[in-house]
C-alpha cells in the first residue's frame, strides 16, 4: 500500500512533476549525496586513524583519544599518529593503522611540504595547501558541511517563526495586521552588516551566535506570502462554515489554512537556504563570520584573493559554490514547478 500522502491524487501528479523535470531531480539527487559525504567528514578526511591493532587490541582513535603511553610512548596526552616514532611504536608489535582516504582534518598543518606553503596539489594534498599548510580538500569537505547545516537550520527556524507571523497577520487582519506591518518595516530597515560588524567586535563570534543574529532579520522573508495566503484564506466558505462551529482560531489556521498556504511556502524554502549559504559565506569572506580556523568556503575565497600565486585556491572555492547554489536553485525551480497547478506531467 502507498502511504498516505501518496495515495493523494494532487501529491502524486506534483511528484511526478517534479521527477520528470530532470534538471531539479538530478539536482536533488547530487545534493542529497553531497550533503550524506560530507556529513561523514570524520570519516573521510582525518588526521587520526579510523582503526589501530595493536599488541591484539583493537583501538578506535576517531571515536576515542588514547594516551601515548598506551601504545608504549612515554607521554600521557594524546597519541599523534602522524609521528613517524608513533607508528614505529604501533609496527613493533604487529599492529597496523587504517587511515581515512584524505589523512588530514580541517585544521591539520602538513609540515612535509615540497613547497612553501600555499603548496600546489600533489598525491599527497588533493587540490593543495593554503598559506598555512592546511589541506584544502579536508576543509572543503568540513567547510561544505558547516556551510549546508548552518543554512538548513537557519531556513527551518527562520520559515517557523515567518510562518507563525504571517499567520496571525492574515487571519485577524485590522489592527494585528497593521501593527506587525509596521514594526516589519521598521525591523527590516535595521543595518543588519553594521550591527554584525559592532557585534563581532563585543563578543566572540561562534556556529550559534551567527544563527541567532541572522535569525533575528531572517525570518521575515516568508511573512509576506504567508499572510497573503491567510487573508485570502480566511474569507473561504469552509473556514467561515468552521467558525460557525465555534472551532478554536488555532485549529482553523493551522488544519484548513495553513495546508494551503504551505503550497507557496515550500516553493521559497530552497531559495532561502541558498541566501542563508551565500549570506554565511560571504560574512566569512568579510571576516565576521565563524572564528579564525574554522573551516569556511568565504575563508577559502579570502585565502584565494591574498594568495593570487596559487589559483587553487580561488578556484576550488568558487567552483564549489557554484556548485552548491545552483543545485539549491535547480531543486527550487522543480518544487516551483511541482507545486505550480498550471504544470502537469
Amino acid at each position: 500500500m502507498l502511504p498516505n500522502f501518496l495515495s493523494n491524487p494532487i501529491m502524486r501528479r506534483r511528484l511526478d512533476t517534479f521527477v520528470r523535470n530532470r534538471r531539479g531531480f538530478w539536482s536533488l539527487w547530487i545534493f542529497l549525496l553531497l550533503l550524506a559525504v560530507t556529513v561523514c567528514a570524520e570519516g573521510l578526511a582525518n588526521d587520526k586513524p579510523l582503526l589501530v591493532r595493536y599488541n591484539g587490541v583493537w583501538y578506535v582513535p576517531v571515536l576515542q583519544s588514547y594516551p601515548e603511553t598506551e601504545f608504549g610512548g612515554e607521554f600521557s596526552t594524546e597519541a599523534d599518529y602522524r609521528d613517524p616514532f608513533v607508528q614505529e611504536l604501533i609496527v613493533k608489535k604487529g599492529g597496523w593503522l587504517f587511515w581515512p582516504p584524505i589523512p588530514f582534518s580541517y585544521d591539520t598543518v602538513n609540515y612535509d611540504l615540497p613547497s612553501p606553503a600555499p603548496a600546489p596539489p600533489s598525491p599527497d594534498n588533493w587540490l593543495g595547501t593554503d598559506d598555512q599548510g592546511r589541506d584544502v580538500t579536508a576543509r572543503l569537505i568540513y567547510g561544505f558541511r558547516i556551510s549546508v547545516l548552518f543554512g538548513l537550520v537557519l531556513t527551518v527556524l527562520s520559515s517557523i517563526i515567518g510562518v507563525a507571523a504571517g499567520a496571525v497577520q492574515g487571519y485577524f487582519g485590522g489592527a494585528t495586521d497593521l501593527l506587525f506591518q509596521r514594526f516589519i518595516e521598521i525591523w527590516s530597515g535595521m543595518p543588519q552588516l553594521y550591527l554584525l560588524i559592532i557585534l563581532s567586535n563585543v563578543i566572540v563570534p561562534s556556529f550559534w551566535w551567527l544563527l541567532l543574529i541572522m535569525l533575528l532579520f531572517g525570518w521575515m522573508a516568508l511573512v509576506g506570502v504567508v499572510r497573503a495566503e491567510f487573508l485570502r484564506g480566511r474569507n473561504l466558505e469552509y473556514v467561515r462554515a468552521a467558525r460557525a462551529l465555534g472551532m478554536s482560531h488555532g485549529r482553523i489556521m493551522f488544519r484548513h489554512i495553513l495546508p494551503n498556504a504551505m503550497v507557496a511556502t515550500l516553493t521559497f524554502l530552497p531559495f532561502i537556504l541558498a541566501g542563508s549559504v551565500t549570506t554565511l559565506t560571504a560574512l566569512d569572506f568579510l571576516g565576521f563570520g565563524l572564528p579564525p580556523g574554522n573551516p569556511s568556503l568565504g575563508e577559502m575565497l579570502a585565502q584565494g584573493k591574498d594568495n593570487l600565486h596559487a589559483p587553487w585556491l580561488g578556484i576550488t572555492a568558487f567552483v564549489v559554490i557554484g556548485l552548491q547554489l545552483s543545485l539549491l536553485v535547480f531543486i527550487g525551480e522543480g518544487v516551483r514547478d511541482a507545486l505550480d497547478p498550471r504544470h502537469t506531467a
